[in-house]
């Protein structure tokens, strides 16, 4: 049987803006390159990439970005867990959570869990 696509939901002009932020604020991290990638841009520390922005389409809700931690402490597992603007996408071996931006407030944290997926993607390259 063949797997039906849900369409992507597009992204208002609000959360373009959001995500034109938080790509600004993370183009300068050490190592770090941004690659346009089927409707979003995607986020690399060196060949590892720890997040997805959208620019037209979005995953999962019209609000949300996508990001990997592929191996969370405790505490960053037990933060995943309760917040509530965070859910979790899995594929094969891979973490990947989404983030739900709401307001301007939720930039602050969606910039904190995007560098907690840097962190990691850190981790994984000198494990390889």
């Amino acid at each position: 049987m063949k797997k039906v696509r849900q369409p992507q939901p597009a992204i208002s002009e609000e959360m373009k803006a959001w995500v034109t932020a938080l790509a600004a604020e993370t183009a300068d991290w050490p190592h770090t390159t941004q690659r346009s990638l089927f409707g979003f841009t995607a986020l690399y520390r060196g060949k590892k990439m720890y997040a997805a922005l959208p620019r037209s389409r979005s995953l999962e809700s019209a609000n949300t970005i996508a990001f990997k931690i592929e191996h969370p402490s405790a505490a960053i597992r037990r933060r995943l867990e309760s917040d509530p603007r965070v859910g979790s996408m899995h594929e094969g071996n891979a973490r990947w959570h989404n983030f739900r931006i709401s307001s301007n407030v939720d930039l602050h944290d969606a910039l904190d869990w995007l560098g907690h997926a840097y962190t990691d993607a850190g981790r994984r390259k000198e494990a390889t």
